[in-house]
């Protein structure tokens, strides 16, 4: 038995795949469905209502995606958060810019920036409660700012994303460049970023004599 909400916010993700935002119509999201455009009007009166609730359900599916990073240590567990909302998309370039158009109706559009905030506030959330345990731990430096280094990943990432649309910025390039920064000025320096060790390696003995 098909749920025809959760089936007219999959046609919603095809449809805008194909369409666009701005070009998108009613009519578009009913063609990817077996729903006639009447049976999307009796669930959404219209086109913003509908993309109201789509941008409820792709909050459902991040909120799920970012709630349990991998790894094992602070450091880790940052640079797998920040790489699944960076480079780990499931959706295509085209979707992305479909959602960069919706982004750009924010400022005159209090229900599509009230949703959107959620994206950033969760992510921020997120982050916070990882470097604040890495300062705990003292696997982060103990003058790093939890609230300052989550909000410049916030906009980091929201910037990769922006600059992925609109110029070809490859995600992989601005990830690394993020994790260069947790390695600089996050990390305490007794903490090595991933394949790195710990310590130096001890000096070797000269054992070769004084060529003098």
């Amino acid at each position: 038995m098909t749920n025809a909400p959760t089936d007219i916010l999959h046609a919603t993700h095809s449809a805008l795949r194909k369409n666009g935002y701005a070009e998108l119509t009613m009519q578009d999201i009913a063609d990817e469905t077996d729903l006639s455009k009447a049976s999307i009007h009796y669930h959404y009166d219209c086109k913003h209502d509908l993309l109201v609730a789509f941008l409820d359900h792709l909050y459902e599916r991040f909120t799920a995606r970012i709630e349990d990073p991998d790894g094992e240590s602070p450091s880790e567990r940052l640079r797998s958060l920040v790489d699944t909302v960076v480079t780990d998309r499931p959706e295509n370039s085209a979707f992305q810019t479909a959602l960069l158009e919706i982004k750009a109706q924010s400022p005159y559009d209090d229900a599509f920036r009230e949703r959107l905030r959620r994206f950033d506030d969760t992510f921020a959330a997120a982050a916070r409660e990882i470097v604040a345990e890495g300062v705990a731990e003292g696997a982060f430096r103990d003058d790093v700012d939890p609230d300052a280094v989550a909000s410049f990943l916030t906009t980091y990432v929201n910037g990769a994303q922006v600059r992925y649309v609109s110029v070809g910025h490859p995600l992989e390039v601005s990830a690394a460049e993020v994790h260069a920064y947790i390695d600089e000025t996050v990390l305490a320096e007794s903490d090595p970023a991933p394949g790195e060790s710990a310590t130096p390696p001890p000096e070797r003995a000269d054992t070769g004599g004084s060529s003098e």
